[in-house]
């Protein structure tokens, strides 16, 4: 018998892959926040000069002028951008968090009923639109020929359907609106939206990989229900143990250890189930919020240390992986304005029969109109995963992921000239009082 041998340890990042990624990260945090700057300089959310960055840093515009430089800081290699991902994913996983401490429970069981009318109309209304278009409307240069078309118009349905939570969440933050009535909504309604449209997602991707069967749409549905399950009947007591031994520990980082760890974990839960972790960071933060076992000024380096320094990051890296040269075919450019009229009327049309059930007043319906517009992030996802399955061609994609940078751009404008119309309430006051230490 041989003696025993240990395996090698793995060596570390390092060499140009390291240096390539401090480069990369330092580039786009800096770019992020003088852009971010500029953006409130003329009265934008600094999401807005986020998003920006990446388009402006990507093939679009930096890879057009200077490519040589282009393809040194920002190679198109998997393993380097998928680095750069890890990075992004962190920050936005404590955005999300944040977000579902600061939301209100109260207000979202008493408007249960407006929450549920808006986002089931603002899921059903652009999915349908997105799907007859597709089926339709669009030019066939816009569908892959191996794709199905039954198929690629689910595909297209699910992707007009769905809004961001991490764009809303940046965007009620910066704009200082995620204590009025109207932006918990938003939050709300886009929490019940991103539930759908990732178990959507999952469904139509099966579709494309498999076929439909019973499992294609039985599979998501029952690992969303033992989730919430789990997270009701043994995530709340966990949660609320673990953060009160962390605030009375003498440590003034155990209370922020434990908050990010309970966000991790429950982002691992649902990436594991097949969905999507942001959905479980935001869950976690619910946890968090709802414990009322910390103090959210013990939970401020969140927001303005970690989110405020990595959330740009994954903002940036979402236009990296744009290219507009397509648009200059005819037929693209027509199918990206019908694609996008389409997008902003299925949210609209969904806010107003939604906003007028639950007898909101045209500012209130304008504003959630504009904040379930923003898909962002999410739709950039989408449309990653019908890119990677072949649902999707470059045109295609290009045109989803255009879509998802302009209904993110005009959503805070919108929502500014709304909220100027809407009196600030006593309770909206007494809630942004108990945020004040959270979010300063």
């Amino acid at each position: 018998m041989g003696p025993l041998t240990a395996a090698a340890p793995v060596a570390p990042l390092g060499g140009h892959s390291a240096v390539l990624l401090l480069t990369q990260l330092t580039v786009l945090v800096v770019s992020a926040h003088l852009l971010g700057r500029l953006a409130k300089r003329v009265g934008l959310p600094a999401v807005v000069g986020e998003l920006g960055v990446g388009v402006l840093l990507g093939p679009s515009v930096f890879g057009q002028f200077v490519p040589r430089a282009s393809d040194w800081v920002f190679p198109q290699q998997a393993g380097q951008f998928h680095l750069l991902d890890s990075v992004a994913l962190l920050g936005v996983l404590v955005l999300v968090g944040v977000t579902g401490i600061s939301l209100d429970f109260t207000l979202v069981r008493r408007r249960g009923g407006t929450v549920a009318w808006i986002s089931l109309l603002g899921l059903v209304i652009p999915f349908g639109l997105g799907a007859v278009v597709a089926m339709k409307l669009l030019p066939g240069v816009l569908r892959p020929q191996h794709a199905q078309p039954t198929v690629f118009a689910l595909f297209l349905g699910v992707a007009l359907c769905v809004s961001a939570i991490p764009v809303i969440a940046k965007t009620l933050l910066d704009m200082g609106l995620i204590h009025r009535n109207v932006g918990q909504l938003i939050l709300a309604a886009g929490t019940m939206d991103d539930i759908v449209g990732w178990l959507l997602l999952s469904v139509v991707s099966a579709m494309a990989a498999d076929g439909l069967h019973t499992g294609t749409v039985l599979g998501p549905i029952l690992h969303l229900a033992g989730l919430l399950l789990v997270l009701t009947v043994l995530g709340r007591p966990l949660v609320r143990g673990a953060m009160r031994w962390a605030q009375r520990s003498q440590s003034s980082a155990a209370v922020v250890v434990t908050a990010v760890a309970v966000l991790l974990m429950c982002a691992t839960g649902t990436a594991a189930l097949g969905l999507e972790p942001v959905f479980g960071a935001f869950l976690g933060g619910i946890l968090i919020g709802t414990s009322s076992a910390v103090s959210l000024g013990s939970l401020a380096p969140l927001n303005n240390g970690l989110s405020a320094t990595l959330a740009p990051v994954f903002f940036a890296t979402a236009g990296l992986r744009m290219d507009m040269g397509a648009l200059g075919q005819p037929a693209v450019l027509g199918g990206a304005l019908l694609i996008l009229g389409v997008a902003i009327l299925g949210k609209f049309a969904g806010a107003l029969l939604g906003g007028l059930t639950g007898r909101l007043n045209r500012w209130e319906i304008l504003a959630l109109g504009a904040g379930m517009n923003a898909r962002g992030v999410v739709q950039l996802v989408v449309a990653a995963v019908g890119l990677r399955l072949g649902v999707l061609n470059t045109q295609s994609y290009t045109i989803i992921v255009l879509t998802a940078v302009i209904t993110s751009v005009m959503a805070p404008p919108l929502l500014r000239l709304a909220m100027r119309r809407l009196e600030i309430t006593a309770q909206e006051e007494s809630r942004r009082r108990a945020m004040e230490p959270l979010l300063n």
